[in-house]
C-alpha cells in the first residue's frame, strides 16, 4: 500500500498534477456540471450511450473520472490511480473518435474532426505521474509518510521480522 501513495517532494510531480488536473478538470466540468459549454450530465450520457453507442458504466465512469478525478489530482490523492484512468480514457478516446482525424488538433477547421495530439499528452503527462507520483505537497505523500516507509531489518540483529514499518 506505500508504494501506491509514495512519492518524492519534487516539483516536478506538483506541476504536471496540478496543469494536467486543472485541464482535465474543465472538460469534466462540462461533461458533469454542464460549464464551458458543455452539456451537462445528462447530455452527455445521452451522448455517449445513444449517439456513440458506449455502455452506460463506461461513460460514467469517464464522465467521474474527468471530473472528481481531476479534483483528487488537484490535490494530489489517488494520483497513480487518476493518471492510470486519465491513459484508460484518453486511449479510449483516441480508438474510439480520435484517430481518423490524424494527429493534429483542427486549428484551422479543414478537418472534420479533432486530431489526437492532445490525448497522447495527456497519456504522456499521466504516463509521468504513474513513475514519480503526486510530488511537493500532494496528499498521497501525506499518506505515504503515516503509512510508514518499509524498510530492510536484518533479523538476526534485532529478532523482529525481515520488514519492518519506519513511523514519523
Amino acid at each position: 500500500m506505500y508504494g501506491f501513495f509514495k512519492t518524492d517532494e519534487s516539483w516536478a510531480g506538483l506541476i504536471l498534477r496540478v496543469v494536467l488536473g486543472g485541464v482535465i478538470f474543465a472538460h469534466g466540468a462540462q461533461k458533469l456540471l454542464g460549464w464551458y459549454g458543455g452539456f451537462g450530465f445528462e447530455g452527455t450520457m445521452g451522448f455517449f450511450t445513444q449517439k456513440m453507442g458506449l455502455p452506460w458504466l463506461v461513460a460514467f465512469l469517464v464522465i467521474i473520472g474527468e471530473s472528481i478525478g481531476s479534483l483528487g489530482l488537484l490535490a494530489g490523492l489517488l494520483t497513480r490511480f487518476t493518471a492510470a484512468s486519465f491513459i484508460v480514457i484518453m486511449l479510449g478516446a483516441i480508438m474510439t473518435v480520435h484517430l481518423p482525424q490524424g494527429f493534429f488538433m483542427n486549428w484551422f477547421g479543414q478537418q472534420t474532426g479533432e486530431g489526437f495530439e492532445f490525448h497522447l499528452l495527456v497519456i504522456g503527462m499521466s504516463l509521468a505521474l504513474l513513475v514519480v507520483g503526486g510530488g511537493k505537497w500532494s496528499l498521497d505523500g501525506l499518506i505515504a509518510r503515516w503509512l510508514g516507509e518499509p524498510s530492510a531489518v536484518q533479523p538476526s540483529q534485532t529478532g523482529k521480522p525481515a520488514y519492518a514499518f519506519r513511523t514519523l
